[in-house]
C-alpha cells in the first residue's frame, strides 16, 4: 500500500503549483485543479480504507501497517525522527473524514468564493490545510505528528486571515495563531519529556501496551505526580489548544472571520478534531500509564461542553452559534475518551468518541455549508436579518433541518447513534456525569432549533435583494452530506474502530437512549414554542435572568480576563520593567562599550596615518630606545 503516500503528497504538490502558478492559471483553472486533486486524494483514501478493512484483520484484530517509513534525523541508536505512513483503524477512518469533507468544501467553494480577490491563493491554502491534516493522522511517530500539527496551525492562520484587509480577520488569525502556539509549547515540552525517558518517538512502541518503554518512568515524580503523568498532561494541553477546550477556547469563535467554507473545514474535519485524535492515538499510554490524567480530561471536557452550550443559547451570529456548538461537541468526544476502558465492553467510550467524531464531521460540515448558503443569500450573519427562508431556500432548509435533527440526537439520524453511546459510557463511569452530559445534550437540541426556527420560520426580515437558493455547486455538497448524515448511524462502526482493534458490537441502551431522546424532544418543543412564531417569553426570560444572559452573551468575560491579565499585569507590571532593564541596562552597556571603543579608536588612529616619514621616524625612534635599553641593562 505504498501508494498511500500520494494521499499526502498530492495536496502538497497542489499547494506549490497553485501558490507559484495560480495567477497564470487563473481562477477557474486553479479551482478545478485544486478540486480534482482533492477528488483523487479522496478516491485514494477510499481505496485505502477498502483495502485495509478487508485485508488487515488477523486473528480478529486489525493490525497496524506501515507501508512507508524512512529515517530523517537520528539522535541516538534508539531515538530518531522518521517520516512515514501509519495505517490503523483510526488513521484510516480519519482519511475518510478529512478527504470527504475537504472535497465537499472544495466543490462548494467554487460557487461561494466565485469572484473573490485571491481565489487562487484560497485554493492553495485549502490544499495546504488538507495536506497538513492528512500528514498528521498518518504520522508514524509523535514528532512527525508535531511537524504537521504546526503546519495545521500555519494553514489556519492563513485561511482565517484570508481577508487580510479586514481588521477583524487579521485580529482573529493572530489570536488563533498565538493561543494555539502557546498550547503547542506545552505539547513540545511533553514530547521531549516523554522521548527523553522512553528513548523513542515511535507510536508503535509507545502504544504497544507492554509497558517496557516506560520502565524508567514510574519511580520518577515531580510535585507529587509521576513524570509520565506530567508528560501526558503537557501533551494534552497541546490538544486542548487545537480542540478549543476551556480555557484555551477563545480563538475558535473569532475564527469565524474567515470564509465560511473554511469554518466548515476547521470545525468538521481538521483543526479542532486534532486534539481528540491525539488523545485517541496515545489512548493506551493514557489508560495504562496515567489513568488519572485521562479522568481529568473527562471532567475538563464535561465542563467545557456545558459551558459552550450555555453560551450558544444566547448568540445571535449564526456562525458563532455553530462555533460554540463545535466546542461543546468536541467536549462530548473528549469525555467519551476520558471515561473509556480498554478492550471489550469497557472500551465503549473510545468507540463512541471516534464514532461521534465521524458523524459530527458530516453534519457539522453540513451545518456550516448551509450557513454559508444562507449568508450568501441574505448577506448577513445575524439571525435578525433572516426568517421565513424555508420558502426561498427549500434545499438548504431540508438539509439544514436534517443536520439539526442529527446533532440534537433524534433517531434515525447519525448523531443519535454516536451520542447515545457516549451517554451510555458516561453513565457507566459516573451517574452524575451521565446526567451532566444529558443536560448538555438537551441544551444542544434547544440552541440548534432556536437557530433553525430563527432562520427558516421566524417573521421574515426585509432584504435589499430577494433571497435565493444556493447555486448547484453549493447545493450538491449539502445534499451529499445530508445523505451521509441520514445513513451514517447505521454503519457497524464498532467492527471497524475499537480501543484494542477487536470487533465491538454496538448495543443500544434503550433506557439511556429513551431518556436522551425524551430530553431532546422536550428541548425542541421549548424552542418551537419560543421561536417558531414571535413569542414574548424569550424577552421576559432575558429580563428575568439579565445577569446570566449578559454574561453568556459576553462569553462569561473570559476574553476580558485574558486581556486584563496580558495588558494590565504582564505588559504593564512585568514587561514594562523588563523593557526598562533592556533599554537602560542591556542597551546602555552595549552603547557604553561602543562609545569606549570609538574613543580609543580615535586616540590610536594616528598610528595608521599612511605617512612613510612618520613610520620611518617611529621605527628609528624604537630602534634607538631598544639599543639604549640593551646597553644599559
Amino acid at each position: 500500500m505504498e501508494y498511500t503516500v500520494l494521499i499526502v503528497l498530492l495536496p502538497m504538490l497542489t499547494f506549490f503549483v497553485l501558490g507559484l502558478l495560480g495567477k497564470r492559471l487563473g481562477p477557474c483553472a486553479s479551482g478545478l485543479a485544486g478540486t480534482l486533486s482533492m477528488g483523487v486524494t479522496a478516491a485514494l483514501s477510499y481505496a485505502t480504507a477498502w483495502q485495509y478493512f478487508t485485508t488487515a484483520k488477523i486473528d480478529g484484530v486489525y493490525q497496524k501497517l506501515v507501508p512507508l517509513n524512512f529515517e530523517w534525523l537520528r539522535f541516538t541508536d534508539k531515538l530518531h525522527i522518521d517520516l512515514g505512513v501509519l495505517l490503523d483503524p483510526i488513521s484510516v477512518m480519519m482519511l475518510i473524514v478529512i478527504s470527504t469533507v475537504s472535497l465537499m468544501v472544495h466543490i462548494y467553494s467554487m460557487g461561494y468564493m466565485k469572484g473573490e480577490r485571491g481565489f487562487e491563493r484560497y485554493y492553495a491554502f485549502l490544499s495546504l490545510f488538507s495536506c497538513s491534516m492528512l500528514g498528521l493522522v498518518v504520522a508514524t511517530n509523535i514528532f512527525q505528528m508535531y511537524i504537521f500539527w504546526e503546519l495545521v496551525g500555519v494553514s489556519s492562520y492563513l485561511l482565517i486571515g484570508f481577508y487580510y484587509t479586514k481588521p477583524e480577520a487579521i485580529a482573529a488569525s493572530k489570536k488563533a495563531f498565538i493561543v494555539t502556539r502557546f498550547a503547542d509549547l506545552f505539547f513540545l515540552i511533553g514530547i521531549l519529556l516523554l522521548s527523553f525517558f522512553t528513548g523513542t518517538f515511535d507510536f508503535g512502541l509507545l502504544t504497544s501496551g507492554d509497558g517496557s518503554v516506560f520502565s524508567q518512568m514510574p519511580g520518577l515524580t515531580f510535585m507529587g505526580g509521576s513524570v509520565i503523568a506530567w508528560a501526558l498532561a503537557l501533551i494534552f494541553i497541546g490538544g486542548a489548544g487545537k480542540s478549543a477546550m476551556f480555557p484555551l477556547h477563545i480563538w475558535l469563535p473569532d475564527a469565524m472571520e474567515g470564509p465560511t467554507p473554511v469554518s466548515a473545514l476547521i470545525h468538521a474535519a481538521t483543526m479542532v478534531v486534532a486534539g481528540v485524535y491525539l488523545v485517541a492515538r496515545l489512548f493506551p499510554v493514557y489508560y495504562f500509564e496515567a489513568p488519572e490524567v485521562l479522568h481529568g480530561i473527562a471532567y475538563l471536557a464535561a465542563f467545557t461542553s456545558l459551558f459552550a452550550a450555555v453560551i450558544a443559547c444566547v448568540q445571535t451570529d449564526i456562525k458563532r452559534v455553530l462555533a460554540f456548538s463545535t466546542i461543546s461537541q468536541i467536549g462530548f468526544m473528549m469525555v467519551a475518551l476520558g471515561v473509556s476502558g480498554y478492550g471489550g465492553h469497557e472500551g465503549l467510550g473510545y468507540m463512541a468518541g471516534m464514532f461521534h467524531l465521524f458523524t459530527h464531521a458530516m453534519f457539522k460540515a453540513l451545518l456550516f455549508l448551509g450557513a454559508g448558503a444562507i449568508i450568501h443569500a441574505v448577506h448577513s450573519n445575524e439571525m435578525s436579518r433572516m426568517g421565513g427562508l424555508r420558502k426561498q431556500m427549500p434545499v438548504t432548509h431540508i438539509t439544514f433541518l436534517i443536520a439539526c435533527l442529527a446533532i440534537a440526537g433524534i433517531p434515525p439520524f447519525s448523531g443519535f447513534f454516536s451520542k447515545d453511546e457516549i451517554l451510555a459510557a458516561t453513565f457507566e463511569f459516573s451517574t452524575p456525569l451521565g446526567w451532566w452530559m444529558s443536560l448538555t445534550a438537551g441544551l444542544t437540541a434547544f440552541y440548534m432549533f432556536r437557530l433553525y426556527y430563527n432562520i427558516f420560520w421566524a417573521t421574515p426580515a426585509e432584504h435589499e435583494h430577494e433571497p435565493h437558493e444556493a447555486p448547484r455547486s453549493m447545493a450538491a455538497p449539502l445534499v451529499v452530506l445530508a445523505a451521509v448524515t441520514c445513513v451514517a448511524g447505521f454503519i457497524p462502526f464498532g467492527k471497524f474502530v475499537s480501543s484494542n482493534g477487536e470487533d465491538y458490537i454496538i448495543h443500544i441502551d434503550w433506557a439511556v437512549a429513551g431518556t436522551s431522546v425524551a430530553i431532546a424532544l422536550v428541548a425542541i418543543g421549548i424552542a418551537t414554542a419560543f421561536y417558531r412564531k414571535h413569542s414574548p417569553i424569550p424577552d421576559r426570560l432575558e429580563r428575568s435572568f439579565s445577569g446570566l444572559h449578559r454574561a453568556a452573551s459576553h462569553r462569561f468575560y473570559i476574553d476580558e480576563v485574558y486581556l486584563f491579565v496580558t495588558k494590565k499585569i504582564i505588559f504593564n507590571c512585568i514587561s514594562r520593567s523588563i523593557a526598562w532593564f533592556d533599554r537602560h541596562v542591556i542597551d546602555g552597556a552595549m552603547d557604553g562599550l561602543a562609545y569606549v571603543t570609538n574613543r580609543m579608536s580615535v586616540a590610536v588612529r594616528g598610528l595608521q596615518s599612511g605617512q612613510i616619514q612618520q613610520y620611518a621616524f617611529v621605527f628609528l625612534l624604537g630602534t634607538v630606545v631598544i639599543t639604549v635599553l640593551v646597553l644599559v641593562f
